[in-house]
């Protein structure tokens, strides 16, 4: 351990983060061992730009930014659909698809302990949303005779607990060898002087690097090269927290094909010009996600000449790619974004501070970013009631109670 605190100082010294070893003394072994490995992990140089990029302004050229083409399912000719679905179930029948489920994220808004895919939905049969989205699956399985593998991106904070859950509730009946876990990346947080913060426990503060990690982390633990020696050439993303994404789906599959495309996304129709959502879009004549902080009012606005909104796809995680895109985006990094944040702390005085107020920068990867690496990409409309059913907030739009609802409707009608 001594020669590993030597080469930590040094390095804390080059980047003016002493700091970080104010309690050192006083931490645990395991403690001491963990805080020196966490630093040695960390890419300072990296750290430093990021903080330099909080204080930049952001310059958006609006010039680049045009509409995409979408497919309207609804108004796919049978024709059509009786192609995309042919060629989709063949693929899926010949074992080619998996699946991952980012679902690192904790269900503290929602006012429940543990991870958000443990929340009950409040269903009779009381279904935590894992074994929602474990249904498709399993529908899958004994639709189309083929186990589809299932891998779960989780974070340092909800493993251990996501795993157990999985493990006392039997896999919810789906194959156990078929269901694999792997970690989302982290990246420290910073005080809005520059400084990477202290847990209140005297280790490194770090928070997950957003949803777009998902390729970095996918590569590097192995996920790409275990899907290639099974064969998988085709992987759909989605959210944990949607409880009708359609994981499982031969149409934008059989789309995608058929397009030679090799990447697919699934949108809905913006409810308004004002709503505070992502819209696909084309930027410097690539794929895209524009944010509705980056476009103008005017362009908010703009109608076609059938009277939809020019920018009106919403984006809404569910992402399908060829495995040959995952590969060459995961070779690259993604542009990190900025948040301020409220967090807790410890300062150099072993004071915990807490703030109603953001008070610290963390930083993270959109999955929409990597889109732009690709030629093009299929934009497939699908109507929300059939598809879209987040739990984001305790009440209000995007609750349990609204995703129950959507949920109870759409599987009246089966």
């Amino acid at each position: 351990m001594e020669e590993k605190l030597v080469k930590v100082k040094e390095l804390l010294k080059k980047y003016n983060q002493e700091h970080l070893l104010t309690y050192f003394d006083d931490l645990t072994p395991e403690n001491k061992e963990l805080l020196l490995n966490q630093i040695l992990d960390i890419d300072f140089e990296l750290m430093a730009n990021l903080y330099k990029n909080t204080k930049a302004e952001i310059e958006i050229d609006t010039n680049t930014i045009e509409p995409i083409p979408y497919v309207d399912k609804s108004k796919l000719p049978q024709a059509d659909l009786d192609l995309y679905y042919s060629k989709g179930l063949e693929a899926i029948k010949a074992g080619k698809l998996a699946v991952v489920t980012m679902a690192g994220g904790q269900g503290t808004r929602l006012g429940h302990n543990g991870p958000k895919g443990t929340f009950d939905l409040g269903l009779d049969s009381h279904k935590s949303i894992f074994e929602i989205l474990c249904d498709t699956l399993i529908l899958a399985k004994n639709t189309y005779g083929v186990t589809i593998p299932w891998y779960l991106m989780t974070s340092n904070e909800n493993n251990s607990a996501t795993i157990n859950f999985f493990e006392e509730h039997n896999f919810f009946g789906y194959p156990k060898d078929a269901v694999h876990f792997f970690k989302q990346g982290e990246l420290p947080m910073l005080s809005t002087d520059g400084k990477i913060l202290l847990n209140e426990n005297g280790t490194v503060k770090l928070a997950a690097n957003g949803h777009g990690g998902i390729f970095e982390s996918m590569f590097k633990n192995n996920v790409l090269e275990d899907m290639k020696s099974n064969g998988i050439e085709w992987i759909f993303i989605g959210g944990v927290d949607n409880v009708l994404v359609k994981m499982v789906d031969p149409i934008l599959m059989g789309l995608c094909m058929t397009k030679n495309t090799l990447a697919g996304g699934k949108s809905l129709v913006k409810a308004g010009p004002k709503e505070k959502v992502g819209v696909f879009c084309k930027r410097n004549g690539k794929p895209s996600v524009v944010e509705y902080t980056e476009i103008t009012e005017e362009m908010a606005n703009a109608r076609d000449e059938n009277g939809e909104l020019v920018f009106g796809e919403s984006h809404i995680l569910c992402n399908l790619f060829n495995i040959k895109a995952l590969e060459a985006i995961s070779k690259n990094s993604l542009p990190y974004h900025s948040a301020f944040k409220k967090a807790s702390y410890m300062d150099e005085n072993k004071q915990i501070i807490t703030s109603n107020q953001p008070n610290a920068y963390k930083f993270e990867a959109f999955i929409f970013d990597a889109f732009s690496t690709l030629d093009d990409m299929v934009i497939l409309r699908v109507k929300r009631e059939e598809e879209f059913a987040p739990v984001k907030n305790a009440t209000g739009t995007d609750s349990p109670e609204t995703a129950r609802e959507l949920y109870l409707n759409f599987h009246k009608k089966l």
